[in-house]
């Protein structure tokens, strides 16, 4: 098997159409079909189930997909490397991200290493902590911004201590008085959730303080759950910087007891990574290190 196999492959498994797979590559449908094909052949078993809906992978293909992507991701080094030897910095770096990192970070970080290394490609993937845990390990991003409690056992370098906010429906009496909301205030209120994929940190924070709150919503991002609570529906706990540039009047309150997430940067191996990645990488952190 070559690299364009592999490459085919993965492509296919990304768009779920071997049209549209064909149109990246540059290549006919009929070829993409035939590589595929001669990859199956090759392999001994079928990688991909083809229906008039699309494409998906079989079982032996979700399994086999990870290896493919560590192949190319391999093969992207190696050309890194070889380009980093004759003087040059290029290459392409995938990100996977979630949502306030994606909006607060990534322009600026992208804009200012971008000014640096124009030939250097940034490929950005946005989801839940979950998502770039899972690309991560998959090989389907190089690096991920997480949070130090959604890691797992992911290797990961701490860049921010970000505070937890009570967000309550403007005018809302709370904290009697105090500018500061209590745990046991807390007990008494009505939440605006979010599923543990998106806000590990504020259900970690809850689990310790044993706050067994009522909701009736469990929305997913962010602006969702703000909107939820803007219209009087509950309050929610959100990190800080979630709540910058929000388009919905609510006010914030700071927990009495200091609760926070700690948002950082992960890679499946951060002492092995491609000459591209490992300048992103650094470029990170340097800018961090100007922000403190």
């Amino acid at each position: 098997m070559t690299l364009l196999n592999y490459q085919v492959f993965k492509t296919v498994a990304d768009q779920g159409s071997f049209r549209r797979a064909a149109e990246i590559l540059g290549l006919t449908p009929s070829a993409v079909s035939h590589a595929v094909s001669a990859m199956e052949t090759e392999l001994g078993f079928a990688i991909l189930n083809r229906s008039k809906s699309g494409v998906t992978l079989t079982s032996y293909g979700e399994r086999l997909l990870p290896y493919v992507n560590g192949v190319l991701n391999s093969d992207e080094s190696l050309q890194q490397v070889i380009a980093e030897f004759n003087g040059l910095k290029q290459g392409r770096i995938r990100i996977g991200c979630f949502s306030s990192v994606c909006t607060n970070w990534m322009p600026q970080l992208m804009h200012s290493f971008q000014e640096k290394y124009p030939a250097i490609t940034i490929e950005l993937f946005q989801g839940t902590y979950d998502d770039v845990v899972y690309w991560i390990k998959n090989g389907v991003v190089d690096i991920g911004f997480l949070s130090a409690s959604s890691a797992a056992d992911l290797p990961i370098q701490p860049l921010y201590k970000d505070p937890l906010i009570c967000v309550v429906p403007k005018g809302m009496a709370i904290g009697a008085g105090r500018g500061t909301v209590g745990i046991q205030e807390l007990r008494n209120q009505k939440f605006v959730t979010q599923r543990e994929s998106t806000d590990a940190d504020i259900q970690k924070f809850m689990k310790e303080n044993n706050l067994n709150v009522k909701s009736d919503y469990h929305v997913v991002d962010d602006l969702s759950t703000i909107a939820m609570v803007a219209n009087g529906f509950g309050i929610c706990l959100m990190p800080q910087m979630v709540m910058k540039d929000i388009p919905y009047e609510v006010d914030c309150y700071p927990l009495e007891e200091e609760a926070y997430r700690i948002v950082g940067i992960a890679a499946l191996n951060p002492d092995n990574l491609a000459p591209a990645v490992r300048t992103f990488y650094n470029h990170v952190l340097e800018q961090c290190r100007q922000e403190e």
